[in-house]
């Protein structure tokens, strides 16, 4: 009875009562407060059917206080209002709530039995929020009040009816879900206070930053670089797209990053390709038939070669091999096409043959098997048993001319095609290449001869045809060579060593290296182009391995026949270019593994620099031979299922041995 008297009187100072007026209402509110009074000492709990009203609401209200402070009460009929908009909470879980109820009922009871509790007005307020829950169960203004529980009113900042003579009911409506709100309040604060409930995840306020990642590598190769006249794209890209691409290469990078990703680093993953976007006005801009050097968007031009090679240095293959006219082929090409002292393929591979094997369809299968899907025959010919072929990434096709090809037979008679020359030429990006196999005629002492075969095949090649010339000016009619950029000459030459048989096996049984240099002092090849009757303009790399020519079939020993042939260095390949260190020998060697025939196969690898060109020549538009690419790869995957069987088969065997 101590805090429902103190209750009373703090509730008489904050709402000021009516004398006169409203007698109906008074009345309704008697009639009311003893049916709750009679409701609630049968079934100690109240009820509501359907969504409660305004009206109800105030009276439900009414019930939990004092008879006393009901009886001086007046009820006015308002109009009802839209509640405001209530602010957001944090959602309260399944388990949070049922700790809530058992810390209320607890708080209550532990309430009702304090002995230190006093009818104080400081402390009626607590005293009555620890017991009004027993009463009601769940305050029946719960759902329009509690979302602004922890929230001051913007009514609550008016000037308080304390102390004035009038009031209305719609005022004591307001404060009486004030209190009932701060009974909440006050229930949940002390809640919380002694335990420990489950909060939610704690989200960031603002979104994180982007991050920019810089996933280059210096040892991939792309081709997506924007155009430096086209900047924007980087802008425009991460608002369209959210995503960046630009190039990768061997050497070097361009741009400020690779992949742009304002989430986080999981979500490297894309929808989008590597390749750059490119907006509908950029390509109807360009034109690749027609173009300069000076062109934006040029197929050929500067900002393509940049994208492809932005050191402008290309890697090229070549290699002679004469068979001998052997039907059998090696099973294994490996260590000729891919040796395994460059760490990288390189980006063209040109093969020139002398004397080949009868089935030549079979033996450029056995290339595009070796060489695998990375390459594509861009071209090959032939000229009786002298084959060439031409194999080039995949990707670069696009940036090629239409090939052209030329033959000369050096032979007296024309019809014999086992002597002569085979000439292949097209144009890289604005670089002019003349590829040459040739076959000289032998022995030992025809020097002469050899040396007429070379000045027929530089006046009687004629390359080329409809490409047009780089460099017209410091062309020459007479010489074939003079017509292109790079010009790489290989094949079997047949220059021997002017030493006999026994003085040449003793300088190879000596030191390797010092017998090497020995022996290239005999070289009839190295002292011609000495002179400058042959080969004129050419340089040919440093010869560090033993002699190609003439070895017995299948074996490592020289020629052990009654001829007694003496070794020679007769498989060459030289070179020669317009602008001066252009090319550069990366790497000059023979493969002795390769033995189906008296000459070693002989390759070197070249860096090549390339300049960017004009649209206006004939593209072959990505021309290659699809029907051998396609057999190539599927006897590629065919022997490797092969490989796998026999690998299998082994390890399921088992061999039993009987002492």
């Amino acid at each position: 009875m101590s805090s429902l008297n103190g209750f009373s009187q703090h509730s008489g100072t904050c709402v000021t009562q009516r004398a006169e007026g409203g007698a109906v209402q008074d009345l309704q509110a008697k009639k009311a407060g003893r049916a709750a009074r009679k409701e609630a000492s049968s079934n100690s709990i109240l009820t509501f059917e359907g969504p409660p009203r305004v009206d109800t609401f105030i009276n439900e209200t009414l019930k939990l206080l004092p008879d006393e402070f009901k009886a001086n009460v007046k009820i006015k009929s308002i109009t009802p209002r839209p509640p405001r908009k209530p602010r957001l909470e944090r959602a309260a879980s399944l388990d949070e709530k049922n700790w809530r109820r058992w810390r209320r009922l607890r708080s209550s009871q532990e309430s009702l039995t304090d002995p230190n509790e006093t009818s104080s007005s400081n402390g009626s307020l607590q005293d009555t929020s620890l017991t009004s829950p027993i009463r009601g169960r769940a305050p029946p203004c719960s759902q329009c009040c509690e979302p602004n529980s922890l929230h001051s009113s913007p009514d609550a900042s008016e000037e308080s009816p304390v102390g004035k003579s009038k009031g209305s009911a719609s005022e004591l409506g307001k404060r009486a879900c004030e209190i009932s709100s701060a009974f909440g309040g006050l229930l949940r604060g002390k809640a919380f206070a002694g335990g420990k409930p489950r909060l939610s995840q704690i989200m960031p306020a603002r979104p994180l930053p982007p991050m920019e990642l810089n996933v280059a590598s210096h040892t991939l190769r792309t081709a997506n670089k924007i155009d430096p006249d086209f900047m924007d794209y980087q802008r425009y890209s991460q608002h369209k797209f959210g995503r960046v691409s630009n190039s990768l290469s061997d050497s070097r990078l361009h741009g400020d990053g690779i992949a742009y990703d304002n989430c986080s680093t999981d979500s490297m993953k894309s929808t989008f390709s590597l390749l750059t976007p490119i907006r509908s006005k950029d390509v109807r801009s360009r034109s690749y038939l027609e173009g300069s050097l000076l062109a934006s968007g040029a197929l050929l031009g500067a900002e393509e070669l940049s994208r492809y090679f932005p050191d402008r240095n290309v890697g090229i293959f070549v290699a002679t091999w004469n068979m001998q006219g052997q039907k059998e082929l090696p099973e294994n090409l490996d260590d000729f096409l891919l040796p395994t002292d460059p760490d990288f393929a390189q980006d063209m591979y040109v093969i020139g043959v002398q004397e080949g094997c009868p089935d030549r369809r079979e033996w450029e299968i056995r290339l595009q098997e070796t060489l695998g899907p990375h390459y594509v025959m861009l071209y090959s010919a032939a000229h009786g048993v002298l084959y060439m072929s031409v194999f080039i990434r995949r990707d670069l096709i696009w940036f090629c001319s239409e090939v052209e090809y030329a033959t000369v037979t050096t032979r007296i008679v024309s019809q014999i095609k086992t002597k002569g020359a085979l000439g292949i030429c097209f144009t890289f990006f604005g670089t002019s290449f003349l590829f040459i196999t040739s076959h000289f005629t032998s022995g030992d002492s025809k020097v002469n001869e050899r040396k007429l075969d070379y000045n027929k095949t530089i006046q009687a090649l004629t390359l080329p045809k409809v490409v047009p010339d780089t460099n017209p000016y410091r062309s020459s009619s007479g010489d074939v060579t003079t017509r292109f950029d790079e010009v790489f000459w290989f094949g079997d030459f047949n220059f021997r060593l002017n030493k006999d048989r026994e003085t040449v096996d003793s300088i190879l049984n000596q030191d390797p290296e010092t017998g090497i240099s020995k022996l290239l002092a005999y070289d009839q090849l190295t002292s011609e182009m000495g002179r400058g009757s042959i080969f004129k303009g050419f340089q040919e790399a440093d010869i560090h391995f033993r002699p190609s020519y003439k070895f017995d079939i299948g074996k490592d020993s020289y020629d052990t026949t009654s001829k007694q042939r003496t070794p020679s260095y007769t498989d060459r390949v030289v070179f020669r270019s317009r602008y001066r260190d252009d090319i550069q020998a990366v790497k000059y060697s023979s493969c002795p593994v390769i033995k189906t025939s008296d000459h070693r196969p002989v390759f070197a690898l070249f860096r090549v620099k390339v300049r960017p060109g004009r649209d206006n020549i004939p593209l072959a538009a990505g021309q290659f031979d699809r029907e051998l690419y396609l057999i190539g790869i599927k006897r590629r995957i065919t022997r490797e299922l092969q490989n796998r069987r026999q690998q299998k088969d082994q390890k399921s065997s088992s061999i039993c041995s009987i002492s």
